[in-house]
């Protein structure tokens, strides 16, 4: 696979630093370890010129807060970064680096706007190089170190065909002149900002199956979810590490009284037992003690219940998306998702202007399609048969 250089002493990594300002584009990727921790963090940073290939290991600087030599380089509007599937890069960077991004290029939307069937990176890299790129590592533990030669060739083969994808994927944006949606798309995503994570103290009501239990049941639940997220900080593992969703919720629908009672429940080994099961009887314990009292209603998360002129304005705009989107060879959902074709549908506008301000639509969408989801609307408003 590719050849590639370990960047691992802080001279190394302010030489590297100095060396990228030169550069006129990179590709970038990152490895994080959300899968093995609950405070989970950047891991590793891919670095990719025309030429060279470099893994730099921010555990081994001492931490991703001694990535701040790489800051210039991401915020300078004179280099151009090309990631696939930037969203999460961009977040961990932000959040564990503090990092600015200007100048990005996405392969993953500019294949979504293509309307490319795959928009994997595997995927696109067969397409267009037939080479087929090494999937073994993707749930590896990138935190433990040293990190093995396996793990070092996959990270490495992220960032080796950005480059040249990126420069066939431009062109062909071009060409169907959809290489300014894409530029929109990217702008919005360097400036997107994400809250500080918070726990759910709600959360066990969001478990599938969670509203089917008694009072008592629903208590114990409670109790259940609130020790695993301790614990789970505890032991700096992910919440489903611990025990998961559907143990959690037939422990409470059984409620145990010995601690023998666990092992006959399903995701409960003699291993879990013997190390959290005394835990797990005390939070039951905690929850039979009271029932649970009126149940909390939850933020929406979902759509907004329409009357049925808004009903029917929102399946004019669905034909009206699946017909457009055949005709430009794109997935409806990236024409316009779901929630934006409801906000649409809310707004009834009267004219196009009125969709400007709606959150819930990209501008590119507005300037290309506002003026046809308009009449869309207007059609299903006189259609009324």
């Amino acid at each position: 696979m590719a050849d590639y250089e370990l960047i691992e002493t802080r001279a190394d990594l302010d030489a590297l630093a100095q060396d990228l300002l030169g550069e006129k584009v990179l590709a970038i990727d990152t490895e994080a370890d959300s899968f093995y921790h609950y405070y989970d963090k950047t891991c590793l940073v891919q670095i990719a010129t025309g030429r060279e290939i470099f893994l730099v290991d921010p555990l081994a600087l001492g931490g991703p807060a001694e990535l701040a030599p790489l800051a210039p380089i991401f915020a300078s509007p004179d280099i151009r970064k090309i990631f696939h599937a930037a969203e999460y890069d961009i977040f961990v960077l932000k959040r564990d680096c503090g990092f600015e991004f200007t100048n990005l290029f996405d392969t993953m939307i500019s294949a979504q706007l293509l309307g490319y069937p795959s928009v994997g990176l595997a995927s696109l890299a067969e397409r267009h190089f037939g080479v087929n790129l090494p999937k073994d590592e993707q749930r590896s533990d990138w935190s433990r170190r040293p990190l093995s030669a396996k793990q070092q060739s996959y990270a490495a083969a992220d960032v080796l065909y950005l480059i040249e994808l990126a420069t066939l994927l431009a062109r062909e944006l071009r060409e169907r002149k959809r290489y300014r949606w894409a530029k929109e798309e990217f702008e919005t995503l360097t400036q997107r900002q994400w809250p500080e994570r918070e726990f759910d103290n709600l959360g066990y009501l969001r478990i599938k199956g969670a509203r089917k239990l008694d009072p008592k049941g629903l208590a114990i639940l409670r109790e259940l979810f609130m020790m695993r997220d301790q614990r789970a900080r505890e032991m700096d593992r992910p919440p489903f590490k611990i025990l998961g969703n559907r143990t959690l919720l037939d422990i409470a629908e059984r409620k145990p009284t010995k601690l023998s009672d666990l092992a006959e429940i399903k995701g409960i080994t003699d291993l879990l037992i013997r190390r959290i099961g005394s835990v797990v009887m005390r939070a039951v314990r905690a929850g039979r003690r009271e029932d649970h009292g009126p149940i909390p209603k939850l933020p929406s998360t979902g759509r907004r219940r329409m009357d049925q002129a808004g009903e029917r304005r929102l399946q004019g705009l669905k034909k009206w998306r699946t017909r457009r989107a055949t005709e430009l060879d794109m997935d409806p959902g990236v024409l316009c998702p779901n929630s934006a074709l409801e906000a649409i549908a809310w707004k009834a506008p009267s004219s196009p202007r009125e969709l400007t301000d709606l959150p819930e639509l990209k501008r590119w969408f507005v300037r290309e399609f506002a003026a046809e989801a308009t009449e869309a609307c207007q059609a299903a408003d006189t259609d009324k048969d």
